[in-house]
């Protein structure tokens, strides 16, 4: 297998110790500056609002691994197969 070239950008060095040392928040930037960087991701967690609250439960091994095979959202989908099994 054949070694990968170095690339090197002289726009964008790799950083250094010090670079990593010197490194401050994005936090600490001028809030005109942080605006020009607005978060495009939402924050993990539940929406406010939520009645949800975080358990712990033991399911079998095969359960649990049909559930996450259907993909994102499989938690959601054993919440609504355990409301359908109210009794």
């Amino acid at each position: 297998m054949p070694n990968k070239p170095v690339v090197f950008d002289e726009d964008n060095p790799e950083w250094t110790e010090e670079d990593f040392a010197r490194a401050r928040p994005a936090s600490e930037l001028p809030p005109g500056m942080l605006a020009a960087f607005p978060r495009t991701k939402a924050r993990g967690g539940r929406p406010p609002g939520s009645n949800k609250l975080s358990v712990s439960i033991r399911l079998d091994a095969d359960v649990l691994e049909k559930f996450r095979a259907t993909g994102p959202g499989w938690q959601s989908r054993i919440n609504e197969a355990l409301k359908r099994a109210r009794v």
